[in-house]
């Protein structure tokens, strides 16, 4: 389908959806006949989404392009809007077909349609119907058995024959139709009018095959966008409405129930429940959520009604963004994709001058059968065709970004990906990364006759009201022993030295133990002050009247965690380094606590000069929360943000992490590898085979249907190879939970 859309800015610029891209050729032969055109410049081309995105000079050029697009045999038609995530994903429209005949290449697996009776599944069975035909004929007329065959072939190769004419004009003159082609009707000619049949029905067939996976694929990521619901309770004149969630504005008020989706982003206005966020993050534990927190769309509420107040609108809401970028980073070229599409442009031409050369020199050299080495020359044009060596790397990369992407691992295309897996060095970013972003109590150590709990209950009562990130921890402790602080009243403050108040008719003070010292009080126990600072903790002492009753520790605390992260990446060979602006001391506790090497007390601009230093031993993977580490993740090989879906995470780096798990790194490093290693695979596989079947053709071993399917069958090998990075899973998933 062809989507005409424009940008604000440029009204030139224009994105089409064409059916029936189904492996990188396709790619390459839309580029390539679409640059040729006058007018039309920065072309691009994603299979996974099946889009074309080109600038044109004027108008009048658009119909150009489509009618380049229908010369190639690719279905097209216009579409007003471009899906988006709350109700459909890519490739969820419906379609209006041809014959089979004349679109042989214009189908895509579309939604509700089984596979087998889409356009080009018709197009084999009328082949298989005809090669039948032809057999059965053959029987019933043995005399005029080769003809039919001649027959048959021919009439079959006719849609095929079309579309290496139109790529030919195109400019694709060696394309894998012209080899079949010519295959097929040199095979006629030398007799093997038989075997060229069933080579056309199995090229037919190899191709519907490849449509069927990349269906599959493309799967993956339109789960991505059925996570969103269809419809939301939105608040309208005092009552609910169902109203379609593509439909949401910023502002509107909705009510999720227990068990639904959650509609688009959005802050809770009333309600507390546990919110499962793992459809977005992969984080399996549910978070506790009420009123003012941020909710995410597609999590689900699952104990309690929730009303919320929408943030952004349906179009920009999370998964709508992680659709949006899971589709732009399919299109993104990872370095080894680059070098196998440029070697098979000189594949085939090549393979078509060794097939000429095998077919000429032993006869003429060696006084060898015409009509053997023509039909063993004949058979390594099939054999060389590149199409399981060319979709070997974008099948691998496109199953890992969308697996990936299923477990809150965000990456920004096959580039990013393929160099987490090169990574020697982990770098991290201390506060917001590694550790949560705020303080908590850590210790409450009360002097001889009071308790623990009267330590904590006075400060809180002190703290009431307070914003200061301590204030918060010290009352978050109090809430966590079920204490409910006092009434204070004349609460004053000592600037930067403490808060007073006037409780239960005393006057309690929270400060440092400095200010304890400027008044006169003599802590009982310097010793255990000394060492929870030197642990990096900050303390506060309680007292009352000036009287010191206890002393609380507080620390921005290691995520639960950072400990297995790191010690899972140093298992995979990484070296792990903190780099934090915070000082030496706090630096050094925190990573002394969890095993890895820090640098402390660093500037912005001194955190990129360590990864530029870092780099020298390798390629850098930078984690931070994608704010103030924006030089520091630009600087690295591959900035992995920290964040819970917000823009600024999703937007600034390379990758995301939207568990806000320190062990979603390792993941990263994991899930590179295990690509990296698919794609391996499957180069083995593909050129593997390609030389089994050179050597058995040469040999005069096998023929002309074993030559295709040599091509065909390494090419769905290759292709359910790749399918099963959507299964994978994390290694450190049981660890994490």
């Amino acid at each position: 389908m062809i989507r005409l859309a424009e940008t604000e800015r440029d009204r030139t610029v224009r994105s089409w959806r064409v059916d029936g891209m189904d492996c990188p050729s396709c790619v390459g032969k839309i580029e390539h006949a679409v640059s040729r055109l006058a007018g039309v410049q920065d072309v691009t081309v994603n299979l996974m989404t099946e889009t074309l995105t080109a600038r044109l000079e004027t108008e009048e050029v658009a119909a150009e392009v489509t009618r380049a697009l229908a010369a190639l045999g690719y279905k097209i038609s216009p579409q007003a809007t471009a899906p988006t995530a709350a109700g459909h994903g890519p490739g969820d429209h419906k379609h209006d077909h041809g014959h089979a005949g004349d679109h042989a290449h214009g189908d895509e697996e579309e939604p509700g349609v089984p596979w087998w009776r889409t356009g080009k599944a018709r197009l084999v069975w009328l082949l298989a119907a005809l090669v039948a035909a032809a057999y059965l004929g053959s029987r019933m007329f043995a005399a005029e058995a080769y003809w039919i065959f001649v027959a048959a072939t021919l009439i079959a190769v006719i849609p095929f024959g079309r579309r290496a004419i139109s790529l030919a004009r195109a400019g694709s003159p060696f394309s894998i139709e012209t080899l079949m082609c010519v295959a097929a009707v040199g095979a006629v000619f030398i007799g093997a009018a038989e075997e060229a049949a069933i080579v056309v029905l199995l090229f037919a067939l190899g191709e519907l095959l490849e449509n069927v996976a990349a269906g599959r694929a493309r799967a993956g990521i339109r789960a991505l966008g059925a996570l969103m619901p269809r419809m939301a309770q939105v608040e309208r004149d005092g009552g609910f409405v169902n109203t379609p969630t593509d439909q949401l504005q910023a502002g509107d008020v909705v009510r999720v129930r227990p068990g639904d989706r959650i509609p688009s982003d959005g802050v809770v206005l009333e309600g507390h429940a546990a919110v499962d966020e793992s459809p977005v993050t992969g984080e399996s534990v549910p978070v506790s959520r009420g009123p003012g927190d941020p909710v995410v769309a597609a999590a689900i509420a699952t104990d309690a009604v929730l009303r919320i107040r929408v943030t952004v609108p349906a179009a920009d809401n999370t998964i709508s963004r992680i659709v949006r970028m899971v589709e732009e980073a399919t299109a993104s070229r990872a370095p080894t994709q680059r070098f196998i599409e440029r070697f098979s442009e000189y594949w085939t031409p090549g393979a078509m001058v060794v097939a000429a050369l095998i077919i000429l020199i032993p006869p003429f050299a060696f006084g060898g059968d015409w009509a053997i080495w023509i039909y063993r020359g004949l058979s390594v044009l099939l054999i060389a065709c590149p199409c399981a060596l060319v979709i070997s790397v974008p099948a691998a990369m496109a199953s890992g970004l969308s697996a990936g992407a299923r477990r809150g691992l965000l990456i920004k295309g096959g580039a990013a990906l393929e160099r987490l897996g090169e990574a020697r060095t982990m770098a991290f970013d201390k506060t917001g990364t590694l550790t949560a972003g705020k303080p908590r109590v850590t210790d409450i150590v009360a002097m001889p006759g009071t308790d623990e709990n009267a330590v904590i209950r006075l400060a809180a009562a002190v703290e009431v009201g307070s914003a200061h990130p301590l204030a918060r921890a010290i009352l978050e402790a109090a809430e966590a022993r079920g204490i409910q602080p006092p009434p204070a009243s004349e609460a004053a403050a000592v600037a930067g030295k403490a808060a007073t108040a006037l409780v239960e008719e005393q006057r309690v003070s929270v400060g440092s133990p400095r200010y304890a010292a400027e008044i006169g009080e003599e802590l009982p126990d310097a010793a255990a002050v000394e060492r929870l600072e030197a642990e990096g903790k900050t303390v506060v002492v309680v007292l009352t009247d000036d009287r010191a009753i206890g002393f609380l520790a507080l620390r921005d605390e290691p995520r639960p965690d950072a400990a297995a992260g790191i010690n899972a990446l140093k298992g995979m060979g990484l070296s792990c380094f903190m780099l934090t602006g915070d000082n030496e001391r706090t630096g050094r506790a925190i990573a002394t606590s969890l095993n890895m090497d820090v640098r402390a007390q660093l500037l912005p601009e001194q955190k990129l000069q360590e990864i530029e230093a870092l780099k020298a031993a390798g390629p850098v993977v930078m984690v931070g929360d994608g704010i103030n580490d924006a030089p520091a993740l630009a600087a690295a090989s591959v900035g992995v943000a920290m964040g819970g879906g917000t823009a600024v995470a999703l937007e600034t780096a390379d990758a995301a992490l939207l568990g806000e798990r320190v062990t979603g790194a390792a993941e990263l490093i994991a899930l590179s590898r295990a690509t990296l290693a698919n794609v391996k695979q499957n180069v083995a596989i593909a050129v593997g085979l390609k030389l089994l079947f050179l050597v058995t053709t040469m040999a005069g071993v096998t023929g002309l249907w074993m030559a295709i399917l040599a091509d065909t069958g390494a090419t769905v090998f290759v292709t359910l190879n790749a399918l099963r990075l959507l299964r994978w899973q994390s290694p450190f998933a049981a660890k994490a939970d």
